[in-house]
């Protein structure tokens, strides 16, 4: 694993000062990923974290703990987070994602998994124009082009029981409060997220 925490150098994972509070850890580690995105600016390349027990974190490696701002002397409480991401290597250029996804396999530490991933998207209304004989490439393109497109930034994060979370960020509306969340907003990259953990 890489030794990227993605709440910045010395700050205690789940103690950041832009990401609001959360229902649940998977919740507020999701709103972490993009927040610590959000900072890193648009037009970025798909990032993979893997999820770790906090607690687990600190009792098994305690040198990472540390480095990652987590060791023993933070008090447990509301803001400290029960997971923490932490930001695999840069994925491979030139391979697709889902084919980057089907070479995962994770150790038994890692709780879940998330990712982030920048893509075009039209509103429900302009999908009935979609024409039907355009391959991806050419439909990537024919969204590009059209006048509703929308840029936007998913981070969807899966545990190994099942469990999902999601948020999605509008460039256009580029900002902490106006982040969506849910468990089935990108179900499709959820999938294959979960799938990483069955092989």
């Amino acid at each position: 694993m890489s030794e990227t925490s993605p709440d910045g150098a010395g700050s205690p994972a789940g103690a950041t000062g832009g990401t609001p509070l959360a229902a649940t850890p998977l919740t507020r580690a999701v709103l972490e990923i993009d927040e610590y995105t959000a900072g890193l600016g648009w037009d970025q390349p798909a990032r993979l974290f893997a999820l770790v027990d906090t607690a687990r974190l600190r009792s098994e490696e305690p040198a990472l703990a540390g480095q990652l701002g987590l060791d023993d002397t933070e008090e447990d409480g509301p803001a400290q987070a029960a997971l923490t991401p932490v930001e695999q290597d840069e994925l491979p250029d030139g391979l697709p994602l889902d084919e980057f996804l089907g070479t995962i396999a994770w150790p038994d530490a890692v709780t879940g998994c998330a990712m982030t991933v920048e893509r075009l998207m039209l509103p429900p209304s302009a999908e009935g124009e979609v024409p039907d004989d355009l391959d991806d490439e050419q439909l990537a393109r024919w969204v590009a082009e059209h006048p509703q497109h929308q840029e936007v930034r998913m981070t969807v994060a899966v545990l190994r029981d099942g469990t999902r979370e999601s948020a999605i960020r509008l460039r256009d509306k580029d900002s902490t409060t106006e982040v969506l969340t849910g468990g089935n907003l990108v179900p499709g990259l959820a999938d294959a997220l979960t799938a990483t953990f069955e092989g």
